[in-house]
């Protein structure tokens, strides 16, 4: 009988909570207004011959890279973040291997390493969700071939200092460092200009964010051009769709747009932090296009109720360290001021602040 490889049948699966997602989707920390018109646009003059070509990435790799400031040979696009993951895994991790991952943080680094056959060595956050620096430095072994970061983090919203990812990229020079910058454009915070002088840093971006394309799965890893040249023998030629190369270089050139809609967001990030101050409920001060507060024992209770009155938010309850916290995606001017005005509501129908979250 037919079985899979041991690894592949004791690996977590990823179960996202798709279900009925109608409403205000503030749940999956996506661009809630969507792209910018300039991708519509483009999208409507691609033909028939197009789609029946196969879609060649190089060109717009070209372009991105101009964008980004780095060479071509330094950047990769991938059908979204998630494929830089599996790639740099599958390049780097063999059964015996380390990876380190610093909890709570995005599934799929844990997911990757370990279908290769790695161990996964889980780093917890301190208390208020910090990241634990001397631990990671202390969980560096001559094992270790990966240590991934989320900066910043997801679902805390917390941000590593650039030194301090640096310093762990010198004390695991074996090591491959991956640094995901999701939510790059919510901080402003890179380490791009690292990737020359550290032949084991690698970033990685996606465009489902800020930029509104999570539908066309595109994103984008970059590195040293001569470890690039290893990811490349592994990825897909085609991993790209042509819908997702005919967007993207519009969405890029739509810096205006993009700026706008990333001010907004900054802007509700600040006034939902400030409800939550000044209703005494805890909450892990972001640099991202979310904000995880902790509403405490009556989380699934207000997750339903935000959901009844058709706002979407994520229960993060299941992750390390996040039990009775929910996660709340920002984002437009108008969806902001709808999200304050049902928190509000639900909060004092179900009673919720300093005496239950304390």
């Amino acid at each position: 009988m037919l079985s899979a490889r041991k690894a592949v049948q004791s690996l977590k699966e990823y179960h996202p909570p798709l279900g009925d997602r109608s409403g205000l989707r503030l749940d999956f920390n996506e661009n809630t207004v969507g792209a910018s018109p300039r991708v519509l646009q483009r999208l409507r003059q691609l033909t028939l011959e197009d789609l029946a070509r196969y879609p060649v990435r190089e060109p717009v790799e070209a372009q991105v890279a101009s964008f980004l400031g780095l060479l071509p040979e330094e950047v990769l696009l991938t059908n979204g973040v998630d494929e830089g993951i599996h790639l740099l895994c599958e390049t780097y991790l063999e059964p015996g291997d380390e990876a380190i991952i610093v909890v709570p943080t995005f599934a799929m680094y844990e997911i990757s390493a370990a279908a290769t056959g790695a161990s996964v060595v889980r780093v917890p956050a301190r208390e208020d969700f910090a990241f634990p620096f001397e631990e990671v430095l202390a969980a560096i072994s001559i094992k270790t071939r990966l240590i991934a970061v989320a900066n910043p983090n997801n679902p805390t919203g917390t941000l590593v200092t650039a030194e301090g990812l640096l310093q762990i990229a010198n004390a695991a020079p074996e090591a491959a460092i991956l640094i995901d910058e999701a939510y790059y454009e919510f901080c402003g915070q890179t380490l791009l200009r690292s990737i020359r002088g550290h032949d084991n840093v690698f970033v990685a971006r996606t465009f489902s964010k800020a930029y509104g394309l999570a539908g066309l799965r595109v994103g984008m890893l970059a590195g040293p051009a001569a470890q690039m040249r290893m990811v490349r023998r592994v990825a897909s030629p085609y991993n790209v769709n042509a819908a997702a190369l005919a967007a993207l270089p519009e969405a890029l050139a739509d810096k205006e747009y993009v700026c706008q809609y990333v001010g907004q967001v900054q802007r509700g990030r600040s006034l939902l932090q400030q409800e939550f101050q000044k209703r005494g409920i805890a909450f892990c001060p972001s640099q991202a296009n979310f904000v995880l507060a902790r509403i405490g024992g009556a989380h699934a209770a207000f997750v339903a109720a935000m959901k009844h009155r058709d706002i979407l938010v994520r229960d993060r309850s299941a992750d390390p360290g996040c039990d009775g916290w929910v996660r709340i995606t920002l984002g437009s001017e108008e969806h902001t001021e709808r999200l304050l005005g049902v928190l509000r509501e639900v909060l004092l129908e179900l009673k919720i602040g300093p005496e239950v979250v304390a």
